[in-house]
């Protein structure tokens, strides 16, 4: 983010999953949560969008929300955090804002759409 010279501070973050694993409703142990708070230590906006996870069960375990629906704004940058299948399909530029940084943690998006990867 820095390098394109997006401030950090007030950002507006998606990530893409906080399930235990991808295709799986599972929340609990997931380490997408530790993803999550990282980010926050930073005073990011960070929205999560999860089709498999119930947001009740989300706010239950780890006092956070969540949606089974896209939101409907673009970000400063959208974190792939879950291999869900149907991000495989995601239109990214729907979502992000044109100078957004796109970081692909389980490697799933193709490397042409995105600016990082574990």
């Amino acid at each position: 983010m820095i390098k394109k010279d997006i401030t950090i501070k007030g950002s507006n973050i998606l990530m893409l999953g906080i399930t235990f694993k991808e295709n799986c409703p599972d929340i609990r142990n997931t380490k997408a949560i530790d993803i999550y708070h990282e980010l926050k230590t930073y005073d990011l906006n960070v929205d999560i969008y999860d089709p498999w996870a119930s947001p009740d069960e989300v706010r239950h375990e780890y006092g956070i929300d969540s949606s089974t629906s896209l939101p409907d704004k673009k970000y400063d940058a959208v974190i792939l955090a879950v291999a869900h299948k149907t991000f495989e399909s995601l239109s990214l530029d729907n979502i992000k804002k044109d100078n957004a940084v796109v970081y692909d943690v389980k490697a799933v998006l193709p490397k042409h759409t995105i600016d990082g990867r574990l």
